[in-house]
């Protein structure tokens, strides 16, 4: 059903642009599929929970300052406002613990993510929904070979989305909550060895 009022401004289809251009190159870890597919799913989930149109664009950057050489706050804010900088500047690691052990920075993210305002805490969990969905979709392909792609071992693995579900579910509700915990959930039960190593 159409409707005279616009659900969208062109700040999003300048959002769809600038995240189809800046990701062109990058690819999701082993699998090889395109990380825009990622970024749209995650910006899709937001927008069918509730989250406005500078969530979407938020969810479709959240990984901009991490992935992209030479990407800046600024331009965010130049781009898209301030409210979807400061957005991707929360949802985004501490870039000082670029070169901390892999438990550190987790850690050091599940603590954050506890005082994430409740507009990036949807996107988080839509963000961490479809990277376990993507894990329970390949290791029914790949087994426990899935978890050769990630930098923490499995149960580190299964202990951060584990942690991750507990932060965000402190002082917020969102029906996206008991689908990442279902999710969650699957992956505690997952193999850790491959076929050879059984």
């Amino acid at each position: 059903m159409a409707f005279e009022d616009p659900c969208y401004s062109e700040s999003l289809d300048e959002a769809l642009a600038f995240a189809a251009d800046a990701f062109r190159n990058v690819r999701r870890k082993a699998s090889g599929v395109p990380y825009l597919t990622h970024l749209l799913q995650v910006a899709v989930t937001v927008g069918e929970h509730g989250g406005d149109e500078e969530q979407m664009i938020a969810a479709l950057l959240h990984d901009y300052l991490e992935d992209i050489p030479g990407a800046t706050a600024d331009i965010l804010s130049a781009r898209f406002g301030t409210r979807v900088k400061e957005l991707v500047e929360a949802l985004t690691e501490d870039p000082n613990l670029q070169k901390a052990p892999w438990r550190e920075r987790k850690e050091a993210y599940v603590t954050r993510s506890r005082s994430f305002h409740a507009d990036a805490r949807l996107i988080c969990a839509a963000d961490k929904l479809h990277n376990a969905q993507s894990i329970l979709r390949d290791h029914e392909h790949l087994g426990g070979a899935v978890w050769s792609r990630f930098s923490g071992t499995p149960e580190q693995t299964k202990w951060y989305y584990r942690a991750m579900h507990q932060a965000l579910a402190e002082g917020w509700q969102s029906p996206l909550l008991l689908r990442l915990e279902a999710c969650v959930e699957k992956l505690q039960g997952l193999s850790e060895t491959t076929s050879e190593d059984q």
